[in-house]
């Protein structure tokens, strides 16, 4: 019953509970999930009891303690290295961290993701909360770490504020299911990894640097979402057969999906005001005809443009665009297989809502 009870609270207080009995002082060393959020709330007699040093609920406040202190960064790297030296290393399901870690941290930064690759935890979530400083500041998270322990146990990394540099010396991650990489540099051969991972289903891509050309392997069969987003790349080309969500917002870049015959929904926002985006998402279509669900956020020049969407993607469901054209911004969402009859929805910014399977004007407002 006691390892129950434990398990169901959070760390935090799971940690307290050592003071229930002597039969209560060590269960909380084999909790399923360490997680850590900067800054940490902690109690003034922080020193004598190991749960004042633990937050098991995370915020992202300026907290201070009882006493009115401030909780520094070295206090919160304390707190986390006496948890987990304290802690068995079994039975963890997910161990994460949340912290503005710099990079002369880096060594705390090994120290628990080896502790991570050891206790073999199946989710693994490092936020470093690097996005006020130059991405060369961003340390380095080493995947080899992972690897030397055997990274089949791995379903599920995040990333966000550090560096990585996949090497072909890296073994496969044979279990990971999700991959998301948030502000991170990227060293070294990016596709090599991804062919690595052939059982994985979620790949985020944000705001990324050092991938030219994203290339997605046959491997990855089993991939369903897909998002790249103010990423600096050069190209896009996909080959996922399971492929259902897929989502661009950047800069106009070829975008090529091969085989995408499952593909449900499809969000394509260029960050651009080039006229021609919207033509150029045409190259995209061919590539997602099955879609049911189209998002397009881009420049148009002229609203007859909107309509070649009806004659290329045959199993439409619902178009939703956001386009600006002569300073207007049109916004038109529910509308069915081209040749039924067509219910358009507009929602005027500033002058004019048209319906945009036969561009005639639906409403004026002055």
């Amino acid at each position: 019953v006691q390892p129950v009870i434990i398990s169901l609270l959070p760390l935090k207080e799971a940690v307290r509970t050592s003071m229930v009995s002597r039969s209560w002082t060590t269960l909380w060393r084999f909790h399923g999930d360490l997680c850590f959020n900067e800054p940490v709330d902690v109690d003034s007699n922080t020193d004598d009891n190991p749960a004042d040093q633990v937050n098991g609920t995370g915020t992202n406040d300026q907290s201070t303690n009882q006493c009115g202190t401030k909780i520094t960064r070295a206090k919160f790297i304390e707190t986390v290295n006496s948890v987990i030296q304290q802690h068995s290393g079994i039975g963890i399901n997910k161990f994460s961290i949340s912290c503005d870690l710099h990079k002369e941290d880096s060594h705390h930064l090994d120290r628990w993701i080896r502790f991570a690759a050891s206790s073999k935890a199946k989710i693994i979530d490092f936020d470093l909360k690097l996005f006020d400083y130059p991405v060369e500041e961003a340390p380095h998270f080493p995947l080899e770490a992972l690897d030397a322990q055997g990274s089949s146990f791995v379903q599920s990394l995040s990333l966000a504020g550090a560096s990585i540099k996949p090497s072909s010396g890296i073994c496969r991650f044979t279990v990971l299911r999700r991959l998301v990489l948030n502000s991170v540099q990227i060293f070294g051969d990016f596709p090599g990894l991804l062919a690595k991972c052939s059982r994985l289903e979620d790949l985020e891509i944000i705001r990324c640097s050092g991938v030219d050309d994203l290339i997605v392997p046959h491997k990855l069969d089993k991939l369903q979402k897909l998002l790249i987003a103010r990423t600096d790349v050069q190209m896009v080309v996909i080959h996922a057969a399971d492929l259902a969500h897929f989502e661009y917002e950047g800069r106009l870049i070829p975008i090529v999906l091969h085989g995408c015959s499952k593909l449900e929904k499809a969000t394509i926002a260029f960050d651009t005001t080039n006229p021609s985006a919207l033509a150029h998402a045409f190259n995209v279509i061919p590539s997602i005809s099955p879609v049911k669900i189209l998002i397009v956020r881009a420049i148009i020049s002229t609203y007859a443009q909107v309509t070649l969407f009806f004659f290329l993607l045959a199993y439409l469901i619902i178009l939703e665009t956001w386009c600006y054209c002569q300073c207007h911004l049109i916004c038109s969402c529910h509308v069915s297989v081209p040749g039924a009859a067509i219910k358009t929805t507009g929602h005027v910014y500033a002058s004019e809502a048209y319906d945009l399977s036969n561009c005639c004007l639906l409403s004026r407002v002055k």
